[in-house]
């Protein structure tokens, strides 16, 4: 009888174990392959869908990352920035950072459609925007990265968090390398997706005080040309003017040669060559375009993932991206 029981056990916990596998779900996981049996085309038609709103208008390049951007900062990557308002949802659109400044959704919204024909139900929102950057920057001269996918959409939105995490235009390198140290991006990680500020423009309510400022950090003659648009007395305050004068809708290393030469448009920009532990970072992309692409695809991928991610079980795949179904 002993024999018995004990040439038993090592039978019974095999046949545990074996049980207790098959029961447990597998974690789900981001993946590059993510759709290739349930949608296998829709990579290629996003990418076509983005290509034909950036040809439309290159600036769109720029608003595209920045929704991007704006998204993962808030929930992580889970499209919340896309859902309008409603009697149970404060939309994130109409957060301080986001409102009147925020575009691209006509862009997103169209790539849904056109995803939604091929496989209804099937390709996230998240997944879809976050796709939408990197055809962004590829459209107009940018770095390409893998995109993992498989990110689901949240049901809810967070005016509240939108408003407290997002970086401002008057940021100090404190409260820039906080902020996105909270999302899990180090200070080299920062200062190269502040370089997305190549391309795009800003409101002139966003640059006032640094061009009327007079101060050391801004180049004079820099200044004076953005005061043409951006009168001292308050009102054009939604003018626009080209984040970098030079080559506002091509993806280059511009940006930092501009902070170098004391003409960054944003306070939130100048800062990153201020003295301080990125201007190593910020003197070596201005002078090595390569370095800084590579470094951009890198924190782009690293955003994409920010945590927590809807994944698996979590979340929904909207049937639109800017309602919950």
């Amino acid at each position: 009888m002993a024999c018995m029981a004990t040439s038993f056990r090592p039978i019974f916990s095999i046949a545990a174990l074996v049980l207790l596998l098959t029961l447990v779900p597998s974690e789900a996981q981001l993946s590059a392959t993510f759709y290739d049996s349930t949608c296998p085309n829709a990579v290629s038609t996003i990418r076509t869908s983005i290509r034909q709103a950036v040809s439309a208008e290159r600036r769109m390049a720029a608003s595209l990352i920045r929704l991007h951007f704006h998204d993962c900062f808030v929930q992580g990557c889970d499209a919340s920035i896309l859902l309008d308002e409603t009697s149970t949802i404060q939309s994130e659109k109409t957060a301080g950072p986001n409102a009147g400044s925020v575009r691209g959704f006509q862009v997103i919204d169209a790539a849904k459609t056109a995803v939604e024909r091929l496989c209804p139900g099937v390709v996230s929102c998240a997944d879809i925007l976050t796709l939408a950057a990197r055809d962004a920057s590829v459209a107009v001269g940018g770095p390409s990265w893998t995109v993992r996918l498989g990110r689901r959409d949240s049901t809810t939105a967070n005016r509240a968090q939108a408003n407290t995490d997002l970086p401002g235009p008057t940021s100090t390198l404190t409260q820039l390398i906080t902020r996105f140290d909270a999302k899990g991006l180090n200070a080299r990680e920062m200062v190269a997706l502040s370089g997305a500020h190549t391309l795009g423009q800003s409101q002139c309510g966003n640059f006032r005080a640094r061009i009327y400022s007079n101060g050391s950090d801004i180049e004079a003659n820099f200044a004076s040309t953005r005061r043409r648009q951006c009168p001292q007395d308050g009102s054009g305050d939604s003018n626009l003017a080209p984040l970098d004068l030079v080559t506002p809708n091509s993806f280059d290393n511009n940006y930092y040669r501009n902070l170098v030469a004391r003409r960054g448009l944003l306070q939130s920009d100048q800062v990153l060559l201020s003295g301080g532990e990125t201007d190593a970072i910020v003197t070596s992309y201005s002078s090595n375009p390569a370095t800084f692409a590579s470094d951009f695809a890198n924190a782009m991928i690293k955003m994409g993932e920010i945590q927590p991610l809807q994944l698996g079980q979590n979340g929904i795949i909207r049937r639109t991206c800017g309602a919950v179904n």
